[in-house]
């Protein structure tokens, strides 16, 4: 490993993002009575142009006035390119208070693109004398997302998690296809007359997650459209936790519970990993460098491994404490 080494992120539950249009305030006690890790309020693809206005004030007004308990509490804002994202800003910055932790960013094309919402955010924080600095958390939703996802992930220290927005990207590298994550129908290798399909969102995530790990940012998995689809959810849900990221979203309060069980490692996967803890232990203290565990060899690697499983789990248990 080089001498620099690699930031950890931000030590918090992010197994849900769970997000309602800011246009529907009478869904926001409902949300914060979810079991998700974190509300997403949204000015952005969910609320129509003509609603804009009046999502932002519903959404500043919830700020205050709804008990979110211990979740982490996010604004999505309006995309750079649009009128919109600076008076979303401004205004959650000048009218709402430090209750607020952070706020989404879509769209994010460049490293330019955060320094500029950082450069308004920053501004305002130091005329209004917030006490508590803005996070940030980013969408990769664009071909230009994707090929400067590192210098996105190193662009801000405010930045602590980053998503893949699957249907904004589909439709920004041309793919051709209308679902929002999830198996692809004509994405697939065919042998011996058998169609194997294969998962079209693998090298985004995958870059999306060695970005994240190298700047300690957290990488969590974006939305699955088809919400009648438990196993079409719960399979892509596992394979993003297998690649290393820490949660996904949910767009139906249905899927929440499957994204926590999910991103919640097992009891058995917890127990096996305190097992090799303590086998390495062993190991060190008869002066050997590895282990036999279950007939498989274990070794200072297999410590990172299991260290990251029980620390996830003890964060989860410790949630409120």
């Amino acid at each position: 490993m080089s001498f620099r080494l690699q930031p950890q992120p931000i030590s918090r539950p992010n197994r849900c993002q769970l997000f309602g249009p800011g246009s529907r305030p009478e869904l926001f006690e409902k949300m914060t009575g979810s079991a998700a890790d974190v509300i997403n309020l949204d000015l952005e693809d969910s609320v129509a142009p003509n609603d804009k206005d009046e999502a932002r004030r519903n959404v500043i007004a919830a700020i205050g006035d709804v008990d979110w308990g211990d979740k982490t509490l996010s604004v999505r804002i309006n995309g750079l390119d649009s009128p919109y994202w600076y008076r979303d800003v401004v205004d959650l910055l000048e009218q709402a208070g430090d209750r607020l932790d952070q706020i989404m960013i879509p769209k994010a094309g460049n490293a330019a693109d955060i320094y500029a919402v950082d450069a308004l955010v920053s501004s305002v924080e130091a005329a209004k004398g917030r006490t508590r600095p803005l996070k940030f958390e980013v969408i990769i939703e664009s071909a230009a997302g994707i090929a400067h996802v590192e210098e996105i992930a190193a662009a801000s220290p405010r930045l602590v998690a980053m998503s893949l927005g699957a249907a904004d990207f589909a439709a920004s590298m041309g793919m051709q296809t209308t679902g929002i994550g999830g198996t692809q129908e004509n994405y697939y290798m065919h042998r011996d007359g058998q169609k194997y399909w294969a998962d079209p969102w693998h090298w985004a995530q995958a870059a999306i997650v060695a970005a994240c790990r190298t700047h300690g940012v957290l990488p969590v998995d974006g939305p699955f459209g088809d919400f009648s689809d438990e196993d079409g959810f719960r399979a892509q849900a596992l394979r993003s936790a297998t690649l290393g990221m820490v949660g996904k979203w949910a767009i139906h309060p249905k899927q929440v519970a499957l994204a926590n069980e999910i991103f919640t490692p097992s009891e058995a996967a917890v127990t096996e990993a305190r097992e090799i803890l303590v086998a390495m232990e062993e190991a060190k203290a008869a002066g050997q460098g590895a282990a036999v565990y279950k007939g498989r060899l274990v070794d200072i690697a297999s410590i990172k491994q299991a260290e990251v499983i029980v620390k996830q789990a003890e964060m989860i248990a410790n949630r409120g404490k």
